[in-house]
């Protein structure tokens, strides 16, 4: 495949006049949507805004490469623009863009074409060459220019091949000898095109180099233990987390990829030097490999999150669905208390997704866990998260009153940093217990702080549960519509754990009393509980832009688990954004609790969702409810939540 089978004639404009950089995506994304590339032209607009949010593509020397992964994009492809007086595109160094290049790039598609885009970003670091194209007259000039130097880099019959590896053969045998790591979040442009500065500025100043890029299509010109072992310093020049490990003992500088592009001299000059610091390797991979500059403590605490959500989140799914299946194939008359497993086949199908949904909340910390201090911290967190879920206590040790999704929350951060203080005291221990710290050291300390934190953490969470509980019962006398709005905003507070449990348990207990207030009261809790994964799956659905690419695809899911009254559905969204996402649930849960009670819809089942539709008391009205609660909730995430940074 060669870079002008990915641009096509119709897909490239000459001496352009944007107006700014908006009206410059606007003219990019119409020729994408003009060739055939696109599926989805709003959604993947939306998706290069995303990427314009986290930082401007705009990589100097007047370029600008504007791109994104998505499933709105149809097919692999480029488009292009000459705008030869330039435009503000919020390039780092302050200077216009003149030269447009914007990447479609299918989420789920091979990966053929990431080569030949890598082929492009390195030919693009050519100053003389870009120039050549801005001052192209024709479209097929510009075509044919691309196609010369891509033959005249890659030869006729390698085209596509790595940039990265041509010029590590030809780096000299003597003098410094450089390696080195570039990555981008998406591993399109700036990964490809900072390995490509680093390599030219290196072989400029008789450097030895090899750059190791791991783009989207996985690590090229991989780094091996000879060339490290051989290496006088190591440049990381990253935008995500890159493994360190390797690296251990050896001098090493990090740096951003705008800082390899536009500072590559710099670099490579420090690198001469000799002055950068030795790296020790702590074992905390993770936590320790973050590019230059540093980041926020929201940044940290967020990217922690998505590392034990993404690992949760196909035991959610999965877990949920079987369960919902269970319902669907049970029979309520038989036993309305034991609806799900009346038959031998749903109770097959609720077994194993109970099995499935148990996993999650140890998951859930294990990996928040192992984001901060690598794998020594993921048996710690596992534990926590789940000792979070059986609610241990010193007086109660096989379990008590489980502080769910919040407490594994807790668990998660809390064994991390457990881990990560045992690896700074170890430091100083003898080199000959270095091999049992992994496997004795941490994981049996870590195990027994764990333990006795979530000890001390459930009976305070069991008080609370208790102290609602009561609050609760004092109220079920009084006003039936407010009663309602508490319960079902309770549903959606935590979603598994004390309250939502709280407000269950307190539902469960009042279908004992046999009356009509009871039933009411049963009937505000459960749909309460099915509102906020409803609500997530059509936010994902109408406000995309809100949503990374993952979440939009897991989204409709939660239809299925809210119909089913599995409110679990909702936690992998609500533990990445809880800031934004649980007080919108809450006020859609709590909306379509109060509609309930005032419309006295009755429930006499504990459980079942929709399955149980057919024994609710004033059903079309419970059915009202459920849909404005599930709107409400789903208005308010549109509203609250920001827009996502891919």
């Amino acid at each position: 495949m060669k870079i002008t089978d990915l641009l096509k004639k119709e897909g490239v404009l000459l001496n352009q006049h944007p107006a700014d950089k908006n009206a410059a995506i606007d003219i990019l994304v119409g020729l994408h949507d003009k060739v055939g590339n696109l599926n989805d032209k709003a959604g993947y607009k939306a998706a290069i805004e995303a990427r314009e949010a986290q930082g401007s593509t705009a990589v100097g020397m007047g370029i600008a490469v504007p791109h994104a992964k998505t499933d709105a994009a149809k097919h692999p492809g480029l488009t292009a623009m000459t705008v030869p007086e330039g435009i503000d595109y919020g390039c780092i160094d302050g200077t216009d863009s003149n030269l447009f290049f914007m990447i479609a790039a299918p989420a789920g598609a091979a990966d053929t074409h990431l080569e030949v885009l890598a082929n492009l970003m390195t030919m693009l670091m050519d100053a003389e060459f870009a120039q050549s194209l801005v001052a192209a007259k024709t479209v097929d000039e510009f075509l044919d220019l691309i196609d010369a130097k891509e033959s005249d880099r890659f030869g006729k019959e390698e085209a596509a091949a790595a940039p990265a590896a041509a010029a590590a053969a030809a780096a000299p045998a003597k003098g410094t000898k450089v390696v080195g790591v570039t990555a981008c979040p998406t591993g399109i442009a700036h990964t490809y095109m900072a390995a490509e500065a680093l390599e030219q500025t290196g072989t400029k100043k008789g450097v030895g180099i090899k750059i190791e890029t791991q783009g989207s299509g996985g690590a090229k010109n991989v780094l091996t233990a000879d060339d490290i072992k051989d290496a006088d310093v190591v440049i990381i020049a990253a935008d995500k987390n890159v493994d360190l490990g390797r690296f251990n003992g050896k001098k090493l500088i990090k740096a951003s990829t705008a800082d390899a592009i536009h500072r590559s001299e710099g670099l490579i000059d420090r690198a001469i030097a000799g002055d950068a610091p030795v790296y020790q390797h702590s074992g905390a991979a993770a936590a320790e490999s973050d590019s230059a500059g540093g980041e926020s403590v929201g940044r940290f605490i967020y990217k922690s999150l998505m590392e034990g959500v993404s690992h949760m989140l196909p035991f959610v799914i999965g877990g949920g669905i079987m369960i919902a299946i269970a319902f669907l194939l049970d029979d309520y008359s038989i036993d309305p208390s034991n609806f799900g497993s009346n038959t031998p086949v749903a109770a097959w199908f609720k077994s194993i997704g109970g099995t499935a949904f148990g996993f999650m909340l140890p998951v859930l910390a294990g990996f928040i866990a192992r984001s901060i201090a690598d794998r020594p911290a993921l048996v710690v967190g596992f534990v926590g998260g789940a000792l979070a879920a059986s609610g241990s206590t010193f007086s109660s040790p096989g379990g008590g009153i489980p502080s769910a999704f919040l407490g594994a929350l807790v668990a998660g951060f809390a064994a991390g940093f457990i881990v990560k203080g045992m690896m700074k005291v170890c430091e100083k221990l003898p080199a000959s217990l270095e091999g049992i710290k992994p496997v004795l050291i941490y994981p049996l300390f870590g195990t027994i702080i764990i333990g006795v934190l979530m000890c001390l953490i459930n009976p305070i969470v069991g008080a609370l549960n208790a102290w609602i509980s009561n609050v609760l019962m004092g109220m079920s006398s009084g006003s039936s519509v407010v009663l309602g709005l508490i319960l079902g905003a309770m549903m959606a507070t935590d979603m598994g754990g004390p309250l939502n449990k709280a407000a269950y348990v307190f539902g469960t207990a009042a279908l004992a009393n046999q009356n009509e207030i009871g039933y009411m009261i049963m009937a505000a809790v459960m749909v309460g509980g099915m509102v906020p994964p409803i609500a997530i799956a059509i936010s994902t659905m109408v406000s995309k832009k809100k949503y990374t690419e993952a979440e939009r695809k897991t989204g409709p899911a939660n239809i299925v688990m809210g119909l089913s009254f599995i409110t679990e559905g909702a936690i992998p969204f609500a533990a990445a954004d809880p800031l934004h996402v649980i007080p919108s649930l809450m006020v859609g849960s709590g909306i379509a609790g109060a509609l309930s009670m005032a419309f006295k819809c009755t429930l006499m089942a504990p459980h079942g969702g929709i399955f149980v539709f057919p024994v609710v008391g004033n059903v079309a009205m419970y059915l009202v409810a459920l849909v404005v609660g599930s709107v409400v909730g789903a208005l308010l995430l549109g509203i609250l939540k920001k827009n996502v940074e891919e």
